[in-house]
């Protein structure tokens, strides 16, 4: 299937499964996959082993502000796919923990850590034929992007795949703890002062609570082919 040189940007809920989409969609297509998520939950990681977040989950906005510019979050590509680097340390096994996606939702709304994160995203996706994934790509980082999807699905569905994968990982989790913390993340992301969750106007809405992977395949290609006349 050919697909021109375009940048596709995934918003949408947490743990929709954006991540897992956008990575089969660059193994189809060739593209670049870039995980706006894994920077987010990279500045987190970063964040609490420094202890610019206490444990009583209190940000050191000054501290954190001038750690920044310093901090380094790369994306290297291998056998297994693409993988979240802070400086040579491959940390794609610990921002996934339950520990960081406790925490990650107040540092992404910070105004600071978002253009941090933006200006990586927009550096990385500037030669085009990119994926994106995250909560604001297609409102806010790249609003030119010529295909948005948004994606959803129902809070149970979305925390009982969480608490899979957490399992999957070793990480001793229980539902509930799982499905507060979705809730949680929803109403953070959707009510933050900077750049909150929001769907694009001219997004294709995806809701995937009863899709397979290969079903959602199947319905992007359908969608590319539709706007832009491919085989």
């Amino acid at each position: 299937m050919n697909i021109p040189d375009i940048i596709i940007a995934i918003d949408g809920f947490s743990s929709t499964g954006k991540s897992s989409f956008a990575k089969l969609i660059a193994r189809e297509f060739g593209f670049k996959y870039l995980d706006s998520g894994a920077l987010y939950r990279g500045v987190t990681l970063y964040a609490m082993e420094h202890g610019i977040i206490g444990e009583n989950g209190d940000i050191d906005e000054r501290a954190l502000g001038e750690a920044l510019p310093g901090i380094d979050l790369n994306f290297r590509s291998g056998n297994e796919g693409s993988k979240t680097y802070l400086g040579d340390r491959c940390i794609e096994k610990e921002i996934r923990t339950l520990a960081v996606s406790q925490k990650v939702s107040p540092v992404s709304a910070l105004p600071q850590v978002r253009e941090y994160v933006d200006r990586k995203l927009r550096e990385l996706g500037s030669r085009r034929r990119a994926v994106i994934d995250g909560r604001d790509i297609g409102v806010t980082v790249f609003p030119d992007a010529e295909l948005k999807i948004f994606m959803t699905a129902d809070p149970e569905v979305r925390a009982m795949r969480r608490m899979k994968e957490m399992l999957g990982k070793g990480e001793e989790v229980k539902f509930e703890d799982v499905l507060a913390n979705v809730k949680e993340r929803d109403y953070i992301d959707s009510h933050r002062k900077a750049s909150p969750l929001a769907r694009a106007n001219d997004a294709v809405v995806l809701d995937n609570s009863d899709m397979t992977l290969d079903e959602q395949m199947a319905w992007i290609k359908k969608l590319i082919a539709e706007k832009f006349g491919n085989d």
